[in-house]
């Protein structure tokens, strides 16, 4: 089972400085992790820096994917999660490890035996999350939330997993811009 392609159009500027449809139609990147399989990153744009540099330089999600921004820049998708399964929860930490890996962070991976879920990770971003299709638990440290069409996450860089347990797939929406941890939050951070 899979969600519908996503349809993106690029616009630009054409040597009379018009604007013009640069691209149309499904992305060009779009991958699933091997190591939860029916998860899948629809890869929409990203930045090198703010502010963004506005050309009509080549399309930046024809590299490999990577889930974190580049620094100063920001990074647009798509994930669609599947439902659980029982191995995930069972083998999760050695398939988070390579799903992280697999997305360019394998040091998002914060997971251990006492996680709350074997998908716990944190990056030091700002991430803006919509789910547009769907239900998912989001996996604090302490505590879970419930999340439906329309909820939107500001997530802070805190340590987090999504978790399906709908039975069915769920599509959100993801900009993560780079970002840096207040001193406080480092020194908390270095204690735990």
């Amino acid at each position: 089972m899979r969600m519908p392609a996503i349809r993106r159009v690029v616009t630009g500027h054409d040597e009379n400085g018009r604007s013009v449809v640069v691209s149309e139609g499904p992305l060009p990147t779009v991958v699933e992790i091997e190591a939860v399989p029916g998860t899948m990153l629809h890869e929409v744009w990203t930045t090198t820096g703010s502010p963004a540099r506005i050309d009509n330089g080549i399309d930046p999600t024809l590299n490999s994917v990577n889930l974190l921004p580049p620094n100063s820049g920001n990074h647009f998708l798509f994930v669609d999660f599947p439902p659980e399964t029982p191995e995930l929860l069972v083998h999760g930490l050695d398939a988070a490890k390579e799903a992280f890996a697999q997305v360019g962070d394998i040091a998002a991976s914060t997971a251990r035996s006492s996680s709350s879920h074997p998908l716990m990770h944190r990056t030091e971003t700002l991430d803006y999350g919509v789910v547009i299709e769907g239900e998912i638990t989001l996996a604090l440290d302490n505590c879970e939330v419930l999340l439906g069409p329309g909820s939107v996450v500001v997530q802070r860089g805190t340590n987090h997993a999504w978790s399906n347990r709908s039975g069915r797939l769920c599509r959100m929406l993801f900009v993560l811009l780079d970002g840096t941890y207040d001193p406080a939050i480092v020194a908390a951070l270095a204690r735990t």
